[in-house]
């Protein structure tokens, strides 16, 4: 059976205020409201950032480099393909071609990003990744709802725990509408771990 894909486009990178020297790496998918929030590394951060930026650094970073072989060695990274979540860690995959020849080569999601970004590659996750980890983000309906529980405040995991399942729902379409994917993915990770154990 053939996977459904959806293309991803970076929409930028939230600093994290949870955890200390990481990054939420934020993705929207092509023609639809759902954000894929992928925590990250701050060198790898900063990688991603200086290219969006359209900043040059006076010496290669190492995706530069890799690049700059790609280059030369007439490799053509084709595609970046998100495919798994597993353990708390996303896992991707390079699609290179060289002389006609491809090759499938496993990278942590942050690096194959780092590259793509450098070539101008197509990114795609699988609709299943989409389904279990989006965040669906829909202004309209963030606005239209009241929010009884709107007093709690949610600054650990502790708390998060504290919260119920419906209380945790409001929550993450607030931090949603507000832009704060920190939150919204803590929430939503919550959210997964007390719907899976039911």
């Amino acid at each position: 059976m053939e996977i459904k894909r959806i293309k991803l486009s970076i929409l930028g990178i939230s600093f994290s205020q949870v955890q200390a020297g990481a990054y939420a790496l934020i993705f929207s998918e092509e023609n639809g409201i759902r954000r894929l929030p992928i925590v990250i590394g701050t060198p790898e951060a900063q990688s991603i950032a200086i290219v969006m930026e359209g900043i040059t650094p006076p010496r290669p970073l190492s995706h530069d480099l890799i690049s700059s072989i790609f280059k030369e060695l007439n490799i053509d990274l084709i595609e970046v393909l998100i495919y798994k979540f597993e353990e708390g860690a996303f896992f991707s995959e390079l699609l290179l071609e060289q002389n006609g020849i491809e090759f499938r080569i496993d990278s942590r999601t942050s690096d194959a990003v780092a590259l793509a970004i450098r070539t101008n590659s197509p990114i795609y996750t699988t609709e299943e990744i989409m389904k279990n980890m989006a965040i669906v983000f829909d202004e309209q309906s963030a606005s239209d709802h009241i929010d009884p529980f709107k007093d709690e405040t949610v600054k650990n995991e502790e708390e998060l725990s504290d919260l119920r399942l419906d209380a945790l729902k409001l929550r993450l379409q607030d931090a949603v509408s507000e832009e704060n994917y920190e939150l919204a993915t803590r929430l939503r990770d919550e959210i997964n771990r007390r719907e899976n154990r039911s």
